[in-house]
């Protein structure tokens, strides 16, 4: 048991070797088991969240037989678990969110806190637009906060409302301005900052909670993973419709018969109330029989068949049934996933213990998978891929083991203090 314990608190260094397998080159114990992660290239440096709320972070000093790695500091930065982190070179800031339901961001130079921000829910996820200093920040609830930080202070912009479960991903592609999500309710969302009209798309092909993804900013596509292993990759080069909000009604917005909680209408007209549905491409609220049809409608994100009501039904093409999205199996529940586009790499992490390095983003065909622990089920591990001068490639990877797993005018508020 005291094996296991300690092997659920290393950082290791993975190598590859001329055979091709990866083999750990450094085998680094800390004080609790890790969380989280977040490296630096340039610098080499890494910083480390611990269950225990603590941020560690350590200058990564590789020699020539890669084998030192050196402590530099310790932060105390939250009271609970740390979900995910961020190093800024340009401010020195590491910013970081915990299940003390905070964002922290701290001085790297002088070690002190700099501010803080409580949330009402855990927060589970971080993006962070270096050269503005905004702060994108997902939580247990569903919401995304956006935050302005300065030093000693801070301010709250908006909070972005779309997801149906708690945020489990973030992607923040600083060029385009465009924010992605993806939540425990198997959906993503795209927020279209830079396009300041509050524009937001639905995508819709997961049937698992999504825990990972990443936008290629270059070929326009998006990778999704989510728990069951499932891999998506969207073509974001292409018109997409936004999905309606659904209406409210009392009775279908076709055939008008009463839904269940119209007692008036239902005892004027003598007839037993209805369930109440929703057309996906009219967002209108319709009862089981006039919306019998089932399609897909990938313009509007839903690559799966989705309820349309009858009228809309006959609207749709075959043409428009064509896909814009492309599923392929990662074959192990995918906790963590992290690629070098201009390599064609794609590693992705699962709670079975495996990591897996795939030679292409969009089919992936398995090179490398690796054990890199033995104790029980864990509930995320984080692996990042370095390119080194020498040409070497490095995995650097934290284990994780935690027993807790647990509106229209936002563009507005926000383009206004970019």
């Amino acid at each position: 048991n005291k094996f296991k314990y300690i092997k659920a608190q290393t950082i290791r260094v993975w190598l590859k070797r001329d055979s091709g397998q990866y083999w750990p080159s450094i085998y680094h114990t800390v004080s609790s088991p890790c969380s989280c992660m977040s490296y630096h290239h340039d610098s080499r440096r890494i910083f480390i969240g611990q269950d225990n709320g603590a941020v560690v972070v350590s200058e990564f000093l590789i020699s020539e037989d890669f084998n030192k790695m050196n402590h530099v500091k310790t932060y105390p930065a939250h009271q609970n678990r740390v979900s995910d982190m961020i190093f800024s070179l340009e401010s020195e800031w590491v910013v970081s969110t915990g299940h003390d339901k905070s964002v922290s961001w701290m001085c790297t130079q002088s070690g002190s806190m700099l501010g803080r921000h409580y949330f009402t829910a855990w927060a589970s996820c971080l993006q962070y637009d270096h050269e503005t200093q905004h702060a994108f920040v997902g939580d247990y609830s569903g919401q995304i906060t956006l935050l302005k930080l300065e030093k000693q202070t801070y301010s709250t912009i908006t909070t972005l409302k779309g997801h149906e479960g708690s945020v489990g991903a973030l992607w923040w592609d600083p060029i385009q301005r465009l924010l992605f999500s993806g939540a425990s309710d198997h959906s993503v969302i795209m927020w279209d900052i830079g396009g300041r009209k509050g524009r937001t798309l639905l995508l819709q092909g997961h049937h698992e909670r999504v825990q990972a993804l990443r936008y290629l900013q270059l070929t326009r596509q998006l990778v999704t993973c989510s728990a069951d292993g499932g891999i998506a990759v969207w073509n974001m080069d292409t018109q997409r419709e936004e999905a309606p909000q659904w209406l409210d009604s009392d009775s279908c917005q076709k055939c008008e018969q009463p839904f269940f909680w119209n007692i008036k209408q239902m005892w004027d007209t003598k007839t037993l109330g209805l369930r109440q549905h929703h057309c996906r491409k009219c967002g209108k609220a319709v009862c089981g029989k006039c919306s019998s049809k089932r399609s897909t409608f990938p313009v509007m994100g839903f690559e799966f068949p989705v309820r349309i009501c009858d009228a809309c039904f006959e609207t749709i093409k075959e043409e428009d049934r064509t896909p814009l999205a492309t599923f392929h199996e990662g074959k192990h529940n995918i906790a963590h996933m992290d690629m070098d586009p201009s390599r064609g790499l794609m590693v992705t992490c699962g709670s079975d213990r495996i990591v897996k390095v795939n030679n292409s983003p969009l089919i992936p065909d398995n090179l490398c998978v690796f054990r890199p622990c033995q104790t029980n089920l864990l509930k995320q591990i984080q692996l990042v891929m370095l390119e080194l001068h020498s040409g070497h490639e490095i995995g650097i990877s934290t284990i994780l083991n935690s027993k807790h797993y647990k509106n229209r005018n936002w563009f507005s508020q926000f383009m206004d203090h970019v």
